[in-house]
C-alpha cells in the first residue's frame, strides 16, 4: 500500500484555530499519521456515511478516504460533543 495524500477543507483550519495549542499539536500530528496508515487501530467508520472517524482526547477527527487514488480528505475536527453535528 503507498503513502496516502492529506487534504484537508478549508473549515479545518478553522476548526483548529479554537482548540488549544497543546491538544491541536497532538490533533495534527495524529492527521500526518493517516498518511501512512488511514485506518490506524481505534478509528471506526461511522454508520450511514462513507467516513471515518479517530479520537484525539475529548476531540474527534472525521475524514473520508478515496482508496482509488490514496487521498484522505479530513472533514471536521471538533470536540465530541459537537462534531457529529
Amino acid at each position: 500500500m503507498g503513502r496516502y495524500k492529506i487534504v484537508l477543507r478549508k473549515s479545518v483550519a478553522k476548526d483548529l484555530t479554537g482548540i488549544p495549542k497543546k491538544e491541536a499539536r497532538r490533533i495534527v500530528s495524529a492527521i500526518r499519521a493517516l498518511a501512512e496508515d488511514p485506518r490506524p487501530p481505534g478509528s471506526k467508520k461511522l454508520s450511514g456515511q462513507e467516513r471515518y472517524r479517530i479520537r484525539q482526547g475529548r476531540y474527534r477527527v472525521l475524514y473520508s478516504i478515496d482508496d482509488d487514488v490514496l487521498i484522505v480528505t479530513v472533514v471536521r475536527v471538533g470536540n465530541r460533543r459537537d462534531v457529529y453535528r
